[in-house]
């Protein structure tokens, strides 16, 4: 991850944000029918080197929208790092934490949104989970980040908070 998090840590939780199973399908249509275009009564290399390019091309582009990675590790200190992307955040400056079900996402990624929160959202992860900072160094006012399992990544970064947020994933469920 970083230099602030040292080599004794333990994972605490991994995800992996893959696109849905389907964009491949739909990936390799596009591909076929524009390599069909391309070929379209010209020789045998219309095919094979189009073919090539842009299966090459959709499978970068796919790769690199799945490359988002949420993780909880705790150092030797007792420490907990959230880290996503390029950042990481200790859970020493975490004042409340919730989740933001699917109902909420809309909401929240809407007009109530602080343009200065860290947010780290994929269309295809229904969920997310919040951060609430309390850091008077950081202008930052809290991280909203995808999340298929807000639970498990909320009692894995901050245990005091879990069952609030259990509660409270229940309530707006039911």
């Amino acid at each position: 991850m970083t230099d602030a998090i040292s080599d004794a840590t333990k994972v605490l939780y991994r995800e992996k944000q893959w696109v849905p199973w389907y964009w491949w399908f739909l990936a390799a249509f596009i591909v076929a029918l524009t390599t069909a275009q391309l070929a379209h009564n010209r020789s045998i290399l219309w095919i094979y080197i189009p073919a090539a390019i842009l299966t090459a091309a959709a499978a970068w582009v796919l790769l690199s929208l799945s490359s988002t990675v949420v993780t909880v590790e705790e150092d030797s200190d007792g420490v907990r790092w959230l880290g996503t992307r390029n950042a990481i955040l200790p859970h020493t400056v975490v004042s409340r934490c919730l989740a933001v079900p699917t109902t909420a996402k809309r909401n929240a990624m809407g007009r109530q949104l602080d343009p200065a929160a860290f947010v780290v959202s994929h269309g295809w992860v229904p969920e997310m989970a919040m951060f609430v900072l309390d850091d008077p160094d950081d202008p930052t006012p809290y991280w909203l980040i995808s999340t298929r399992n807000p639970e498990n990544l909320l009692k894995a970064l901050y245990q005091r908070y879990y069952r609030a947020t259990v509660q409270l994933i229940r309530r707006t469920h039911t």
